[in-house]
Order: structure tokens, then C-alpha cells, then sequence
């Protein structure tokens, strides 16, 4: 059993005392945690100065029957989820694609969540961080990150979950797409909001040098990156080869859509 001690101490070995951090979790390789997901958040507010996690609701999301060309996306397919679409709410729990700890740390007393109605973000001690999204810069906290030394934090889980490379795409001028969301009082735009991340863990060589990592029992890691690093790497990337970090899919409309104008 992993408890909170436990925990505390693996987050430690990181040497990242006072930094911000974005986390993205999953619990499958913990056998079992003392007391639930709870701990292991507990463990994450009392080991960095700010946590923010991803508390994305795609459930919101409806596609219309024509749009912009080039986005990404099959107009007119999706009636049958349009149909079960629901308007954005505060308290809308995150889509399971999340993971369980996004939902838990939505509960947690003093946590603030944005209201972006498709990429919201939830976090504790970083208001700051949080103010900093809009709905056309959604991915904007990840920046504000950067700018404040923050990590990202992977526990469990590998790139293809890592929300920040999205931004560093972004900032190396990949095509972002648009999408659009239920709201209480209407059908809202929603820009700048980005591909697949399917083909991500391409870039695990280039951050190895700046990675951090504790290992625990039963398999389970924490690993750290610097999102400043992150982020310059992945722009390093795309501009030296403007296909790079996309994934191989024939049938990925995102990726596609990229690979059009890169290879323009």
C-alpha cells in the first residue's frame, strides 16, 4: 500500500520545492492508495507552490454541418452526440480521458477551475496561472507556467497525455483548429484548440536530459520536465522538420490538416 508519507517523499526526491507544476496521472500502477486519490493530492499541494491539472469536457463539444475548410474535423457526422451535448456547468466533472485525480481535485477545498467550456483548467494555489486563459488563447496557464519556472509532472502516464507540448506546437506556428461548445445561453466558438497527441512520445529523447525521475514500488514513476525546456524543445522540433511530433494515422483528420500546410 502507498500511502501519503510514501508519496511526500517520492515527490521530494523530484528537488522541485517551490516550483508550480501541471500534473497528469494515472493511479493504475499504485496497487492501492492509502485513504484514495485524495492522498496523492494532498502529497502534490503540500510538495509545489501551485498545481494545476487539466479538467477538459468534451461532452460540451457539437460539430456542425459545414465550417472552416482545413480543421480538422468531418462536418455533419456527429448529429447522434450533438444530440446528447451538454451546456458547460462549473461543477461538470472532467471527461474520463482526464483520469480519476482531475475529478478528485475538483472537490478539494480552496481549488479554482476556469470556464473554458471545452479546455478548462483547475488548479490550487495558482489563480495567477488560471486568470491567464481566454477563450481564444485556451492553452495560455501552460505559458504563464513557463514564465514562472513550473514543471510538468507525469506519474504513470507517458507524453501522449502532455498537455504542454500542445502549447509549444502552438508557439512554433502548427495550425490550431476550431471547435465549438455548448454553453448554458448559446452555441460558443472556441479557437486555438489543438491536434493529436498521439505521436508525442517522439520527443522523450529529446527531454531526457532535462527529465527528472523517482521510481516506487509495483512499477509505479513520477517524472519531471521543465515546461520552459518543454516547450523550447518542442518548437526546436517542429522547426527544423514541421511534421515532427505528429502521429502516422492515415485516418487522423488532425495530424492531416498539419501535415497539409507543413508540407506547403
Amino acid at each position: 500500500m502507498t500511502g501519503y508519507a510514501d508519496l511526500k517523499r517520492a515527490l521530494g526526491g523530484l528537488g522541485l520545492a517551490g516550483k508550480p507544476v501541471i500534473v497528469h496521472a494515472s493511479l493504475k500502477k499504485f496497487a492501492v492508495i492509502q485513504d484514495g486519490p485524495r492522498t496523492l493530492i494532498q502529497a502534490l499541494v503540500a510538495s509545489f507552490n501551485g498545481v494545476i491539472m487539466p479538467t477538459f469536457t468534451y461532452k460540451t463539444m457539437v460539430t456542425p454541418g459545414v465550417g472552416p475548410p482545413n480543421n480538422g474535423i468531418a462536418y455533419g457526422t456527429d448529429k447522434d452526440l450533438n444530440k446528447m451535448a451538454e451546456p458547460f456547468r462549473p461543477d461538470m466533472p472532467p471527461d474520463k480521458m482526464m483520469g480519476i485525480l482531475p475529478y478528485h481535485l475538483l472537490y478539494e477545498k480552496g481549488v479554482t477551475r476556469t470556464s473554458h467550456p471545452i479546455l478548462s483548467f483547475a488548479g490550487y494555489r495558482a489563480d495567477d496561472i488560471l486568470r491567464t486563459q481566454t477563450l481564444f488563447d485556451p492553452l495560455a496557464p501552460v505559458g504563464a507556467l513557463a514564465e514562472r519556472d513550473g514543471w510538468v509532472i507525469l506519474i504513470n502516464v507517458d507524453h501522449t497525455v502532455n498537455t504542454s507540448i500542445h502549447y509549444g506546437e502552438k508557439l512554433a506556428g502548427r495550425k490550431q483548429f476550431v471547435r465549438w461548445a455548448m454553453t448554458p445561453g448559446r452555441i460558443v466558438e472556441c479557437p486555438g484548440y489543438p491536434g493529436d497527441s498521439s505521436g508525442f512520445n517522439a520527443i522523450e529523447e529529446h527531454l531526457l536530459p532535462h527529465t527528472r525521475r523517482v521510481d516506487l514500488d509495483g512499477g509505479a514513476f513520477i517524472q519531471a520536465v521543465p515546461e520552459k525546456r518543454l516547450l523550447e524543445v518542442t518548437v526546436e522540433l517542429i522547426k527544423k522538420n514541421p511534421l515532427a511530433l505528429l502521429c502516422q494515422r492515415t485516418d487522423c483528420e488532425r495530424c492531416n490538416a498539419a501535415k497539409r500546410i507543413g508540407q506547403n
